[in-house]
């Protein structure tokens, strides 16, 4: 204090009640003192980020309407409770900046959404800010788990082939299998947001040994699926959006034939047979098979 009364030119008004330079030593106590009230500050701060309760914006999130869709019974606030819960215990997995990242997007989250405006990407339920975005990732971004999936291609290929179906015009659809809300789609669920269909499993023992062998699967969350995948013959998918860009989808080709084609962001691709593409679904993306009628593109993604 006594130096910044200096520099304003009141030394001399105010040298009567200030102690002597000659003999004021400074202490080390205080600064110590200030120090560790910060370090405490700090601490008391990284805790409040780390444990408090994500607060859900007030707008209404995308609801899936696939039939049967876990997500589908759940509504507003119940929706966005069970998926922020779920997205910040994924996050604290890996660093602080990726909880300052998720917290960034559940509070600036109205502005991310862009209702029914045109836009390349939109994801229907949740956008993570300040994530590498495309409509296709290289193979390399995901190198150990394509290759033990490519590898796996035989061992998956034949048991799709015990649990196909042929699925003719209006026959029930087999037990295990999954009818989309576009007609011509069929799935077969091995992880299905997250929960474990135990039967389906235990019908592909090697299939669920390989998934479960993915560094980066996501089960156990919302947004985790696995699945074998079915196009009928002249069906087209019309454009869609993923619920998030947090994940990346990968096809692996069990029987291609020509004219099946995938088309993400306005970018298109062909599957191959053995082959993965990883896909960030959030991108517009529409699937068609134009194939003759007794030709089915079929897909363990």
């Amino acid at each position: 204090m006594p130096c910044i009364m200096a520099d304003w030119g009141l030394r001399g008004i105010l040298s009567p009640l200030l102690p002597d330079p000659s003999t004021w030593r400074p202490r080390t106590e205080p600064t110590i003192a200030v120090l560790g009230s910060l370090a405490l500050l700090f601490i008391w701060y990284c805790y409040r980020v780390g444990s408090g309760q994500a607060t859900p914006s007030s707008h209404q999130q995308g609801v899936p309407t696939e039939e049967r869709c876990p997500r589908r019974a759940l509504r507003s606030d119940a929706v966005n409770q069970q998926l922020y819960r779920s997205l910040r215990d994924y996050a604290k997995r890996y660093s602080w900046s990726g909880m300052n990242r998720l917290h960034k997007g559940i509070r600036d989250q109205a502005h991310y959404q862009l209702g029914d405006r045109p836009a390349i990407q939109k994801p229907s339920t949740f956008y993570l800010p300040d994530l590498p975005s495309a409509p296709y990732f290289p193979r390399e971004s995901q190198r150990h788990d394509v290759e033990i999936l490519e590898l796996s291609f035989p061992a998956i290929l034949r048991e799709f082939e015990g649990i196909a179906w042929d699925f003719a015009p209006g026959a029930p659809v087999p037990r295990g299998w999954t009818a989309n809300a576009n007609p011509g789609c069929h799935s077969y669920y091995l992880y299905r947001q997250g929960e474990c269909m135990a039967h389906n499993c235990r019908s592909c023992p090697w299939t669920y040994r390989a998934v479960s062998a993915l560094r980066t699967f996501v089960n156990a969350n919302r947004f985790g699926n696995a699945c074998f995948s079915v196009l009928q013959p002249g069906t087209v998918l019309p454009g869609t959006y993923g619920p998030t860009n947090t994940r990346v989808q990968c096809h692996l080709g069990l029987k291609v034939p020509p004219g099946c084609e995938l088309v993400v962001g306005g970018e298109p691709q062909c599957w191959s047979e053995g082959c993965c593409l990883l896909v960030d679904d959030s991108f517009l993306h529409t699937t068609a098979h134009n194939g003759k009628r007794e030709q089915k593109s079929m897909l363990c993604r």
